[in-house]
């Protein structure tokens, strides 16, 4: 099934107009801090905050004449409070005050979205490794069938990965979501030092401990990181996805609409397209975290190299990271699961991946580990050339001689491999 995705939320808070309602939010949170310190009047912040307003389109022509966005906006602010209310605006401040500040609090709610399909993703993982807990599948390495395990055991694997980096994602949230309000290169030049917390806990955010004329961008890169950790994922668990929808396997697939149509020439294709989609996506999150690391190495105490990069790798990869996200939850909501070719695929060969258990077997009955697996390896090779694992060992003296059919059968028993699930999902069950 294609999902609609729809969500407004998180691409509002990145628009212009939004941008310049950040900006404001700030610059009336630095004059209820001065009012608090007995330096605005009551009745004036009383004023500028019933009356502050602003349009894009007077910041826009304004702008068009000084060439500065900070100064146009401040220029249309100032215009709808008058001039003895306008003094106290920007008391002391500089751009980036009012730019970093306001930045993260753009990063603040658009995080408040991600954490929320952070959550509804593990959810949906989480219900679906109970529910498969007990259904068999192929375990692989190297892209090889390697011994049996089951599709809840490997579903429970990306739950404790997603758990992780929700983890990682809210301690990098520490580190980025935070004010300053210094002035100049960060030295509190033309303001209290006291306006600073008082600001950011208005705003609901950390004050930097120091900064120069921005906060550092240590920080954003980090942040980064994690938002490139969770597209590697998504990227990861769509990529399985996409393997295990191959025609030769075909243990899962993508929901298939009712009206839907895989290709314009073969009309037998249903194709992992959202998966697809999704690995290109990660593609792009992950070249963002690059820019993000280039934006570390500014002049001096500040330039604005990052600020250009910034505009369209933050908005981009937080909208991409939101869509990514909720996307990948459809496809695990609708994800259709064929449990009898996940079971038929561990019989391949006649049943070939149980060898370690017949290896172990004829050790336990007194063959040496060396000459058990050659024994064991040549009936395994000749299986995966078309012979039937079972069958020759059952025609094997060496084998026979040493162990009963009853002993074999149990060798191939899956039962033995699910001996233990249950003890790592209760380390899951809260």
């Amino acid at each position: 099934m294609i999902d609609r995705y729809s969500r407004e939320e998180i691409k509002k808070i990145w628009e212009l107009n939004n941008k310049f309602k950040y900006y404001l939010d700030v610059e009336l949170a630095v004059c209820e801090a001065y009012s608090r310190l007995g330096m605005v009047p009551q009745v004036n912040l009383d004023y500028i905050k019933s009356n502050a307003s602003f349009t894009v389109e007077r910041i826009d022509e304004i702008e068009r004449e000084v060439r500065h966005d900070v100064i146009a906006f401040l220029t249309a602010v100032n215009e709808s409070v008058g001039q003895e209310n306008a003094k106290y605006i920007h008391m002391g401040l500089t751009s980036s005050d009012v730019i970093d500040t306001a930045f993260a609090l753009q990063i603040k709610d658009s995080s408040k979205i991600i954490l929320s399909d952070l959550n509804d993703l593990i959810a949906t993982i989480k219900d679906l490794a109970f529910k498969y807990k007990n259904t068999i599948c192929m375990g692989r390495s190297h892209g090889v069938h390697a011994e049996v395990t089951t599709f809840g055991f490997k579903l429970l694997n990306w739950l404790d990965e997603l758990n992780r980096a929700k983890d990682s994602f809210e301690y990098s949230l520490k580190e980025i979501l935070v004010g300053q309000i210094s002035g100049p290169v960060g030295t509190y030049s033309n303001l209290p030092v006291e306006i600073e917390p008082i600001t950011c806990e208005i705003l609901g955010l950390n004050p930097a401990k120091i900064s120069t004329q921005i906060i550092s961008r240590d920080r954003h890169a980090k942040f980064f990181s994690e938002l490139a950790l969770i597209a590697s994922l998504v990227e990861k668990y769509a990529t399985e996805i996409r393997h295990l929808q191959k025609t030769e396997v075909r243990e899962v697939e993508e929901g298939f609409g009712k009206n839907q149509k895989g290709s314009s020439a073969m009309p037998h294709k249903k194709n992992p397209v959202l998966c697809e989609n999704l690995c290109g996506l990660a593609r792009v999150v992950r070249s963002n975290m690059l820019a993000a690391f280039e934006n570390i190495n500014l002049w001096h105490e500040r330039d604005i190299s990052h600020s250009s990069a910034e505009r369209i790798i933050f908005p981009d990869s937080l909208i991409l990271i939101d869509f990514m996200l909720h996307r990948f939850n459809n496809v695990m909501q609708n994800l259709v699961v064929h449990e009898d070719n996940m079971l038929k695929n561990t019989q391949l060969y006649g049943g070939v991946v149980y060898s370690q258990k017949v290896l172990l077997k004829l050790v336990e009955k007194g063959y040496s580990r060396e000459d058990a697996y050659r024994i064991v390896q040549a009936h395994a090779l000749n299986a995966l050339n078309g012979g039937d694992f079972k069958a020759g060992l059952l025609s094997d003296n060496k084998v026979i001689e040493k162990i009963t059919e009853q002993d074999l059968e149990e060798c191939f028993d899956t039962n033995a491999y699910m001996k233990n699930i249950n003890k790592v999902f209760a380390r899951f069950e809260e």
